[in-house]
């Protein structure tokens, strides 16, 4: 293999490698593709292998116990045919490669050894690849493959992640909401707007974040029902009943006594109430005062960005939300909203806060030049609602 320092490959082998289905031996194939670096940093949480984009590739092809099998080059996008080893591969591989998939993204260290991205996501079109070694493992030549048990023993001390569709998830701030919000004024078209700031993630022009893997997108159309909780003081901030596709309902509140970053949140699901049972539920069983507030309809478009270097995922969402007894009254915003995390490693919590910030920023100029808005705030929906009433009396309900 080549000596260049800072080398990369995809290595693929049996899947029982990962998923222990059957005992490892010396006389399992792997493969090694070398491949263009991919991060975004180094070391980064994420990487994402397109296999078209790979271009002309050298895979050795080696036993476990690092036998040399053969050599070839092979175009990315002819690795896999369906989940199983391409015709370039199957000469070398054998019976093998009715099980063969990526077992990992493998980053040459500087200072020595290797840093692991273990597989996620396998698809036709592409993988996905989340870290797994805090330290790098393995010094030596790559084709040593004195890597590999580092790698594997990292893999099963994440297993439950790894081996678990969608639980390489996290939030480091469960039960607690962190938004900046933007007042558009004026009020652009807001899937243009958004579709327009994913199109700037997927060009790049946010440095290390680009749309998250396989979820870049999303749209939502619904109603809410909003009551001002006045207390206890303990209990201050809103309720608001969404109704749902069950025909029951999702209660979604909210605890702060000003708009601020960072409130609590919590969401009931399947409520089952009607319209007009709302306030008593809140008042009898919860032991709320409340305001009812006049009912609105949101439609919002989010777009989800995910920093390649930590694997925080953050939402940049635009809304559009109407009164329903008056639609002429209407509130446009931009949010910045952490969402989640797709890491396996610890992170400082306030990380994911200066991270947030640097986009913040980067969102902040996007909406400035496009003339949209300048001011950050905390601007809730429940104080829009507020300032509603105070000018337009005759629109609170039960008035």
């Amino acid at each position: 293999m080549s000596t260049e320092r800072r080398g990369a490959w995809v290595v693929l082998g049996g899947v029982h490698l990962i998923n222990g289905t059957r005992p490892r031996t010396d006389d399992d194939p792997l493969v090694l593709v070398r491949v263009a670096p991919l991060e975004e940093v180094r070391p980064s949480t994420t990487v994402v292998v397109r296999w078209a984009d790979l271009g002309t590739c050298e895979a050795v092809v080696l036993t476990g116990g690092g036998r040399l099998l053969g050599r070839v080059l092979v175009q990315g996008e002819q690795l896999f045919e369906d989940g199983f080893a391409g015709p370039a591969l199957r000469p070398l591989v054998g019976s093998a490669g009715s099980a063969l998939v990526p077992l990992c993204y493998l980053s040459e260290h500087p200072g020595g050894g290797y840093h692991g991205y273990a597989q996620i996501r396998a698809h036709a079109e592409d993988a996905c690849f989340v870290r797994s070694t805090a330290e790098p493992v393995g010094h030596g030549e790559v084709d040593q493959l004195h890597w590999l048990d580092g790698i594997l023993t990292a893999h099963q001390t994440y297993v439950p992640q790894l081996g678990n569709h969608h639980l390489y998830f996290r939030n480091h701030f469960k039960g607690t909401e962190l938004e900046y919000k933007y007042t558009l004024d004026p009020a652009p078209d807001i899937w243009e707007a958004a579709t327009e700031v994913l199109r700037a993630l997927r060009a790049g022009e946010l440095p290390g974040c680009r749309p998250e893997y396989r979820e870049d997108f999303q749209i939502w159309y619904y109603d809410n029902h909003l009551f001002d909780v006045l207390g206890p003081e303990s209990e201050r901030g809103y309720a608001s009943f969404i109704p749902s596709t069950d025909g029951r309902n999702i209660l979604k509140r909210k605890w702060f006594a000003e708009d601020s970053f960072a409130r609590r949140e919590e969401l009931t699901h399947g409520v089952d109430l009607a319209p007009a049972d709302f306030a008593d539920h809140l008042t009898g069983e919860l032991g709320l005062t409340v305001r009812p507030m006049p009912p609105f309809r949101r439609v919002r478009y989010d777009v989800q960005c995910e920093s390649m270097r930590t694997g925080h995922i953050y939402g940049l969402f635009f809304d559009h939300c109407r009164l329903i007894d008056a639609p002429d009254v209407v509130l446009s915003q931009c949010e910045v909203e952490y969402l989640r995390s797709r890491n396996l490693l610890e992170a400082e919590e306030g990380e994911v806060v200066a991270e947030m910030d640097r986009i913040d920023t980067w969102m902040r100029e996007f909406l400035a030049d496009r003339g949209w808005a300048k001011e950050r705030s905390f601007y809730s929906k429940r104080s829009f609602l507020r300032d509603v009433v105070a000018a337009r009396p005759e629109l609170e309900p039960g008035r």
